[in-house]
């Protein structure tokens, strides 16, 4: 089991630490709803030095990435980032992943944790024709979360720009205080605003620990990560998507752009033509429970028409909601469903996403 760099630190700082994705993370420091609504209302910091980072270089390295993702690449100008999938030939999502520019012909790819060598084998096996030059970083780099309507203010008094000015998914690499070459991005997983910051790990403790001298900065998490990213409706891979889903039902059409070529379009087009048989619905209950993976969705005859993905007892609408497929033909909004929780069926209702605004 691999651990991050600030490992000891959690250790130090009484987290709880669990197994994920082949790591060794903090899954709660406070407890889930404290270190949820100290996001939502404050500031906090997230290690998440789990993920994979692949660097992309060479003449053909837009090419490349508009052949392997849903997106379109040439969309991306220097310094800017886009959400994107990486799709398989039936149309599947082999993983989500974020493509930052960093310069002309040179991007990094921010991947999944549990997705790295599958990621890194599949870019691998079709760069063969595009001949570009990949370089998998993600041993060597960390990356840290700070998220929360607090986020700027604080981060401000450590840099020498106008953060204002850094515009969603866009980045900049810069100095945070006396620590060089800190990629500094508005991105998020938290639905609460704020920045990551990639950085080499021999810097990530010293970086981590000058963000935690502000007492307004508290360490979260994974736990209160997840019960976050739920709220906002953001997909989990592994949950809410998956090789055997496509961007079409997973709702990700936005990120999907049908003008260009790529692995898997024509399955794609045919669903976007034809229909899908099952989407992913946002639903929240009106009965007592807590909504878990796996759960069975009912329609009003008991007939099962979907299963949940993801589900959790929101901490700011103090009620339960999840996410889940559903027959296409039963997924409209403002649509009674039951939840089977423990052999009980738990009125809900289907709704728009976001859970929260």
């Amino acid at each position: 089991m691999k651990k991050t760099v600030l490992y000891n630190k959690h250790i130090e700082l009484n987290g709880k630490m669990v197994p994920f994705a082949g790591y060794m993370m903090p899954v709660q420091f406070d407890g889930v709803n404290i270190e949820h609504n100290q996001v939502r209302s404050s500031v906090g910091i997230f290690d998440v030095s789990h993920m994979g980072e692949f660097l992309v270089e060479g003449p053909n390295s837009e090419e490349l990435l508009n052949y392997l993702c849903s997106n379109d690449i040439f969309l991306i100008s220097k310094n800017k980032a886009q959400y994107n999938c990486l799709i398989n030939d039936n149309g599947g999502i082999i993983d989500d992943l974020i493509v930052y520019k960093l310069e002309d012909q040179k991007y990094m790819l921010v991947v999944n944790a549990a997705n790295i060598e599958k990621d890194w084998n599949w870019i691998n096996k079709k760069n063969q024709n595009f001949k570009c030059k990949l370089t998998n970083i993600s041993d060597d780099t960390s990356l840290l979360a700070l998220q929360g309507p607090n986020a700027e203010k604080i981060l401000q008094k450590l840099v020498n720009f106008n953060l204002n000015e850094l515009k969603s998914f866009t980045f900049l690499i810069s100095s945070v205080s006396t620590i060089k070459n800190v990629l500094i991005s508005r991105t998020g997983y938290t639905g609460s605003g704020g920045f990551e910051l990639y950085i080499k790990n021999d810097q990530a403790l010293k970086l981590y620990n000058l963000l935690l001298n502000d007492i307004r900065i508290k360490p979260i998490g994974l736990a209160a990560r997840d019960t976050l990213r739920l709220e906002m409706g953001y997909c989990l891979y592994g949950n809410d998507i998956n090789e055997n889903i496509s961007p079409i039902q997973a709702g990700l059409k936005w990120a999907t752009k049908i003008n260009k070529e790529f692995i898997g379009k024509n399955h794609i087009l045919n669903q976007i033509e034809s229909g899908t048989d099952k989407n992913l619905i946002g639903f929240k209950l009106l009965e007592k429970g807590i909504p878990r993976k796996d759960y069975n969705i009912l329609d009003h005859n008991n007939n099962v028409i979907g299963i949940v993905s993801s589900g959790t007892m929101s901490p700011s609408l103090k009620t339960g909601i999840g996410m889940g497929y559903v027959e296409t033909s039963k997924s409209k909004i403002g649509s009674s469903i039951f939840i089977e929780i423990r052999n009980k069926k738990i009125k809900s209702e289907i709704v728009k996403l976001p859970f929260i605004y």
